[in-house]
């Protein structure tokens, strides 16, 4: 597979366990407004680092 396809399918893996968690795991809505939020910035520092905009993995 391409990496593009494999981001893809990673970000629709993404959204659909963080859909099911929001709809049937029964929590507090500021901890699901957390969760959200710490997801959605994971997921745009992992898509910055995969396209080079943000090297994150230095050595």
């Amino acid at each position: 597979m391409t990496p593009l396809i494999q981001v893809i399918l990673s970000l629709i893996v993404i959204g659909v366990l963080l859909w099911l968690v929001n709809t049937y795991i029964p929590m507090a809505s500021p901890i699901k407004s957390i969760i959200n939020i710490i997801v959605v910035i994971a997921v745009i520092l992992w898509l910055l680092s995969f396209f080079g905009i943000l090297n994150i993995y230095s050595r």
